[in-house]
């Protein structure tokens, strides 16, 4: 049998597809690959296709031999395991046998090649029970291993310290249930050799403990605290403080990596010299070594490869000093700098709140670009059009992520009256701005991003809504850019009761852009009746259902355009006085007005809920006090921040705007032991955003009685006493009973509110957004903002790399049932971290820890109506459906709508590869697969992919 496949294997390579060959064996000096004896090899994908490819065999039979399919899938999957290793080293490495085997896993079951991968594994868990003996002789070359060399950086070597590494892991693995330092030590041996880099020593440990995580979760405490040591080591070197340190040795070394890291980064024109000013001495002192210890893997891992300071590939910024920076670049306006720093570096290191990434990035820097949107809207002239698009280039170049409102700009096939030519209407210039968000890339941290707004009534609507396809003439799609539909009520009315729809182009009805509810009601009929009397030549009348249809195919084939409500968000707008929202921004959370004077800008934060409970119940003494510290240091982003953009300035500085949001919400549903599909969670959505809301809204007032109120007030809903719950009201009377069901119970004084807003007033104009907090959420540990658990065990790809996230809940609920074993991982990785098929879960459990796609959407959006009531701009919200189908997102959409929602976000959809199982019931799968999804998900904005942190 061993011949008969080993001949096979010689004729598969014989006759390999030459269109999707294996990339060769990686030359000398890049990727190394460690065997098992010791040995060490170049990397060779051919090999891996070869394994695969016996997997292959074994599945289907010897006829896969001469399958042209089969060649071409192995080929394929091996470049891909290649071109991730090569992107996870691109100055190559040294790579474990073990781990390369695991990446074939991973592949396998990403591609749906269960059964394959399956057998695979069975080979591989035969083979680990022949070397069962591995671990003794491991321990008995202790003497060796300890004689091993390893090279230094400046080329010199060093007996290799194992004393050291062992404490090191025993230090990380301390008050950790379930994690073993023994274990990780020995793992990590094997892939020592003489004359190991210290680099691959250093990365060896984390690899080998983060292989574990989903075996038992607080392997991410623990690896991350290993981690942890290397960065320490790293940063402390460079800042001439100690060669190395243990986390105890942090105790005192911290105060002196802050003076150093102070003094360091003004010296590389990097800090703001105003740091300087401030009592190092009283600062290091408040330093809290052990808050450290609060971060998984990938939230650590996150910082280091994004946040941290850098001289060149150097990161020498610590954790706690991170946060201490930041806190100081907050306060530089405040009369008690260092009282605020201290103030607002225990609220951020705790974690109970979260600054957004663009003032994380920048805050205390020579460029403190801190805020997180911006909303412009483009004029109808080449000069206007391409000064936008400058702006963009300028806004995205520190961070700041975009949306742009297209509307004015006249249709395609309109006149020109200057040139007595036809436009070219919108589509060409979307395409400028796609390229320049992919040139313009944040400062070098992350891909620009900007969305991009178009009203439904425009002339260009129906080749807007396509752009993002993935046929046609290339000229004219968007690939990297985002888009959504600002949509009027008149047109979600006209859908409804099936009549039809009259596009224009705004060179003939510019008021349209201007106008909303009622008013543009009347407008936009009597240009219809134009079109009648011949008034209005150019126009084109549709109907209004199949129009809604198209949207809603696009959204579902490409993700895109996003639905969004022009009329709710302008009729409860506070500042509706001052001026029209013509559009969200890139995470559809922020709106603001917007003019050709007027950038709109928002500074955004999150409070994390889950630090927020005690005894099942929201601490509103603590919740108050930490939006108090938060609305203080949103309020300061404004009057610190760099502004790339003049326009930017001025309407920043008249309505102060912010942002405060919240994330971790599932995570206190299970705290709280709530099913997400409840009524019990609406009711806490609606309950929490209610205290977020009051204690936000006050907050301002009470910064406005010591700081002044915002230049704009006078006129605006707040001034009249119309708070955003009173506001509902408006939008009911300008829809009608027939188009708005809400909720408009409330609990709280709002009455006191009233009264103090009217004698105090309000420091800023907009107060609350959602945002999708994606990499903040990251970095604390806790679900995206409002999102349900996306699968309870799953791998995340980002641009640090890939992690194994397991739902620590879950795992705690399976571990007091007595049922957290081997099968059970197994169980949970075969079925995408879904807990409804396996049997032994008891039901309750099932229903808490139900996840995304096993949720009703109507849950979703009936939770998110309950918090629009309380938000005075809106929130970033996605919509999961399971086997989505035309009449499914209808009537999703429709009641987003007839709901009141503001905006939606992506709609994210089931994959194929994800549905059905195969018979196996036991499902030993030795990876975690990560599942895909058919709507392309852009890096700014992905649940599996890169992080949306364009806003957050």
């Amino acid at each position: 049998m061993e011949r008969t496949e080993q001949t096979t294997t010689k004729e598969t390579n014989k006759n390999q597809s030459q269109s999707q060959k294996a990339q060769p064996a990686i030359a000398p000096g890049q990727l190394r690959v460690i065997k098992r004896n010791g040995a060490v090899v170049s990397f060779d994908a051919e090999k891996i296709a070869i394994a695969m490819t016996k997997a292959f065999l074994a599945v289907e039979g010897g006829a896969a031999a001469a399958s042209t399919r089969i060649h071409d899938k192995v080929n394929q999957y091996a470049n891909s395991i290649t071109d991730t290793f090569q992107r996870r080293m691109p100055s190559g490495g040294t790579l474990h046998i073990e781990e390369i085997q695991d990446q074939v896993e991973l592949e396998l079951m990403r591609s749906g090649e269960r059964k394959v991968a399956r057998t695979y594994v069975l080979y591989r868990e035969e083979r680990r029970n022949a070397r069962t003996d591995e671990i003794q002789e491991t321990q008995n070359s202790q003497e060796i291993k300890n004689n091993l060399k390893v090279k230094l950086e400046d080329g010199t070597e060093e007996n290799l310290d194992l004393d050291r590494i062992k404490k090191v892991v025993e230090e990380a693995c301390s008050k950790l249930p379930g994690t073993s330092s023994e274990e990780i030590v020995i793992e990590a041996e094997k892939n020592l050799y003489d004359g190991v880099s210290l680099e691959d020593v250093k990365t060896s440990l984390v690899m080998t403990s983060r292989t574990l995580v989903e075996k038992e979760p607080n392997y991410t405490f623990a690896t991350a605290r290993i981690l942890l040591d290397n960065i320490r080591t790293e940063a402390l070197r460079y800042l001439e403080v100690a060669k190395s340190a243990t986390h105890e040795e942090m105790e005192t070394l911290y105060p002196i990596a802050l003076s150093s890291f102070i003094k360091k980064g003004i010296q590389n024109g990097i800090l703001n010299e105003d740091l300087a000013n401030f009592d190092l001495e009283i600062l290091g002192k408040e330093l809290q070594k052990d808050r450290d210890n609060q971060f998984t893997y990938l939230g650590l891992q996150t910082l280091y490869d994004r946040y941290f300071i850098h001289d060149g590939d150097i990161r020498y910024e610590l954790p706690q000093v991170f946060f201490m920076r930041v806190a100081m670049g907050l306060s530089l306006g405040e009369e008690d700098k260092e009282g605020k720093a201290i103030e607002f570096y225990k609220l951020l290191s705790s974690f109970d709140y979260m600054s957004s990434t663009p003032t994380l990035f920048n805050a205390g820097t020579v460029h403190s670009q801190l805020s997180s949107c911006y909303l412009t809207t483009v004029p109808d002239d080449l000069h206007g059009i391409y000064g936008a698009i400058q702006d963009n280039a300028m806004l995205s170049k520190w961070a700041g992520g975009l949306g742009n409102d297209w509307t004015p700009v006249r249709g395609l096939g309109s006149q020109i009256k200057g040139t007595n030519g036809k436009s070219q209407g919108v589509v060409p210039f979307l395409k400028v701005v796609n390229d320049t968000a992919v040139a313009v890339n944040q400062g070098g941290k992350r891909k620009g991003a900007v969305c991009s707004y178009l009203e439904t009534w425009h002339m260009d609507i129906e080749e807007f809504v396509e752009l993002r396809k993935n046929t046609g003439d290339d000229r004219r799609r968007t690939h990297d850019m985002n888009t959504a539909n600002w949509v009027p009520d008149l047109f979600m009315e006209r859908v409804s009761e099936g009549k039809h729809w009259t596009l224009f182009t705004p060179s003939d009805t510019p008021d349209l852009h201007d106008l909303y509810g009622k008013e543009f009601k009347k407008v936009y009929e009597i240009y219809e009746k134009q079109t009648e009397t011949g008034e209005i030549t150019f126009f084109k009348k549709i109907d209004a259902g199949e129009l809604w249809k198209k949207m809603l195919s696009m959204l579902f084939e490409t993700g895109h355009p996003w639905i969004t409500f022009k009329d709710a968000c302008n009729i409860r707008s506070p500042q509706q006085h001052t001026g029209v929202i013509h559009s969200s921004n890139l995470c559809t959370e922020i709106t603001l007005n917007t003019s050709q004077e007027e950038i709109a800008v928002c500074n955004l934060g999150s409070v994390n809920l889950t630090h927020h409970l005690i005894d099942g119940e929201l601490d509103e003494s603590k919740l108050e006090k930490t939006i108090n510290t938060a609305i203080r240091m949103l309020d300061n982003v404004i009057d610190i921040n760099y502004y790339a953009v003049k326009a930017a300035e001025n309407s920043n500085a008249k309505h102060r705007p912010i942002g405060l949001g919240i994330m971790g919400f599932h995570d206190a549903l299970y705290a709280l032991e709530i099913p997400y599909a409840s009524q019990e969670a609406v009711e806490f959505a609606d309950k929490s955003m209610e205290m977020v809301s009051y204690f936000a809204i006050k907050a301002s007032s009470n910064l406005a009685s010591e700081r002044g109120k915002y230049s704009t007030y006078d006129g605006s809903l707040w001034s009249k006493g119309i708070l955003p719950i009173d506001s509902l009201k408006n939008l009911r009377e300008n829809r009608g009973e027939d188009y708005l069901d809400v909720d408009e119970s409330s609990k709280m004084d709002w009455p006191k509110l009233r009264e103090l807003i009217n004698s105090q007033g309000m420091r800023n104009s907009n107060v609350m957004a959602i945002a999708p907090t994606a990499t903040i959420a990251n970095i604390t540990g806790v679900t995206q903002s409002i999102e349900p658990t996306y699968q309870n065990l799953f791998v995340k790809s980002n641009l640090s790399g890939e992690f194994t996230v397991a739902n620590l809940y879950l795992v705690d609920a399976l571990k007091e049932e007595g049922i957290w074993d081997d099968v059970m991982i197994n169980d949970l990785k075969y079925f995408d971290g879904n807990v409804d098929k396996i049997a032994r879960i008891p039901e309750k459990i099932k229903k808490l820890y139900a996840t995304a796609f096993d949720i009703e959407p109507k849950w979703i959006i009936e939770a998110a109506s309950r918090r629009q009531k309380w938000i005075d701009q809106s929130q970033s919200l996605n919509l999961y459906i399971n086997e989505p189908s035309g009449k499914k997102l209808d009537i999703m959409y429709r009641m987003a709508w007839l709901k009141g929602l503001k905006t939606t976000y992506y709609l994210r959809s089931k994959g194929a590869t994800t549905a059905e199982k195969s018979t196996i019931h036991t499902g030993e799968l030795n990876a975690v697969s990560a599942s895909s999804e058919p709507a392309p998900l852009p890096e700014a904005c992905s649940i599996t992919d890169p992080d949306c942190d364009a806003c957050q």
